[in-house]
């Protein structure tokens, strides 16, 4: 069903349920390995904090060319330029498995000296190792799923990535609980088998693509996988415009990665707490990337066909619409905080010390429904290079603040925590200013 050009709320819907239900696979599989780590003890889920926060980071290079595929992809849809989308999937394709080859390399090389030198608990470190020794052979296909998603959502057709990621779902459940405990004769590996198991589980979602991109698209509409060698003019704009947007996750990422490692300057318990509250948070933040990638997709859709003028009152539906499922998740964790965190922990001790941090992460969320549907539709315009700029200024404001107050100041860790709403809203106030702006109006980026 194509896009209209008059968007509805009932469309950006459409457009973003499924997103909301399946594309966010990474953090997916990371919420359900916390989940069955959590009954291993604090040294797991600690590892498991800054061992998956680091996976997160190194693949944000992914979703960076993945999110300048997805722009493109809308642009031509709106162009109605649908026979060249096909070579604009291929060049990403082939540019993330390159990347990918080369990003598990230097993992395998250079992480256990990385983790060395951030890392004080010996006991931590060589957990962190053991589940990034396994974990980096899914780079590959995280990156060659991202793809897939980035042709999908682009195309505005983003059932499939629902049901890639339920079946993902299912295959890592299945695993961790194998692999993990050691049930039905399995070795019980321990962090070792959610990392297994999550690699297996990446695998199965790119063999799922694949076959229903061959069975059930219409790859000659799309001219998809002719192969017709490389066009350097497309891959160098495909990268002029995914690199910021590549710098800018991998950074905002990155950081988080630091915040997780001052944290662990703190104490075990309180790592294992913020990570028991990195995986709820996750599970809050799913309805909001969902609706900052239907943003992106539509005001990238809508410049296509001239319709520059609708851009800003469908980023105010969509931002609506992100806040108000948000507010009922948000009404969910304010009201039953405590079963919510015994999801993943039955130690009484670290429930309670969850609990603050709980109260925090749920009022803090409320602002991202804002901050980042604005920020996505920022590099729907084209001007990624404007949406880098705001995260660099806004993620300086906020490592200062989280590193003075985890390690200066002394506060607690839900004090600390309180850093995630300075962050969303400063992100909100540049992007809504930029876009009320209408600069962007004014030179229209080609891609």
């Amino acid at each position: 069903m194509p896009l209209r050009t008059h968007v509805t709320y009932r469309r950006i819907l459409n457009i973003a349920y499924p997103i909301i239900l399946g594309s966010i696979a990474q953090n997916f599989i990371n919420v359900i390995d916390t989940a069955f780590l959590g009954r291993l003890g604090e040294i797991e889920l600690g590892a498991a904090a800054i061992g998956g926060v680091f996976y997160l980071t190194v693949i944000m290079f992914g979703y960076g060319l993945g999110l300048g595929t997805q722009i493109i992809v809308a642009r031509r849809a709106g162009e109605e330029r649908n026979n060249r989308i096909g070579i604009v999937v291929e060049h990403s394709l082939a540019t993330l498995i390159a990347s990918s080859v080369i990003i598990i390399a230097l993992i395998r090389f250079f992480s256990p000296s990385f983790f060395t030198l951030i890392i004080s608990s010996p006991a931590i470190l060589e957990a962190t190792c053991d589940y990034m020794h396994y974990r980096s052979w899914g780079i590959l296909f995280a990156f060659v799923n991202m793809g897939f998603n980035a042709f999908y959502i682009g195309i505005a057709k983003t059932r499939v990535i629902t049901w890639s990621t339920i079946f993902m779902a299912a295959v890592n459940i299945i695993l961790d609980w194998l692999l993990i405990f050691g049930n039905l004769g399995f070795p019980g590996l321990g962090i070792k088998g959610a990392a297994i198991a999550s690699v297996c589980a990446e695998f199965s979602a790119t063999l799922f693509f694949i076959f229903y991109t061959a069975v059930f698209t219409n790859t000659k509409r799309y001219r998809l996988f002719r192969f017709s060698g490389l066009n350097s003019a497309l891959w160098l704009r495909l990268v002029r415009l995914s690199f910021p947007v590549m710098l800018q996750n991998v950074i905002s990422l990155a950081v988080w990665f630091a915040f997780f490692v001052f944290v662990e300057k703190m104490g075990e318990t309180e790592l294992a707490v913020s990570n028991i509250i990195r995986s709820i948070y996750i599970i809050l933040m799913i309805p909001i990337w969902g609706f900052a990638a239907a943003s992106n997709t539509l005001v990238s859709f809508l410049i296509g066909r001239g319709l520059q003028e609708e851009v800003v009152p469908v980023v105010y539906k969509t931002s609506w619409l992100c806040f108000i499922m948000v507010l009922i998740l948000v009404a969910g964790g304010l009201l039953f905080p405590g079963e919510i965190i015994g999801v993943y922990t039955d130690d009484p001790r670290l429930v309670a010390s969850s609990m603050p941090v709980m109260y925090v992460v749920n009022v803090s969320v409320i602002s991202f429904a804002f901050a980042m549907v604005f920020l996505n539709a920022v590099s729907g315009t084209g001007k990624t290079q404007i949406a880098l700029l705001i995260e660099v200024f806004v993620i300086s404001i906020y490592l200062i603040a989280a590193y003075a107050f985890s390690n200066v100041f002394m506060f607690s860790v839900a004090v600390v925590w309180t850093v995630e709403f300075l962050y969303a809203s400063l992100v909100f106030l540049f992007s809504f200013i930029y876009l009320r702006s209408n600069r962007w109006m004014k030179d229209i980026t080609h891609i």
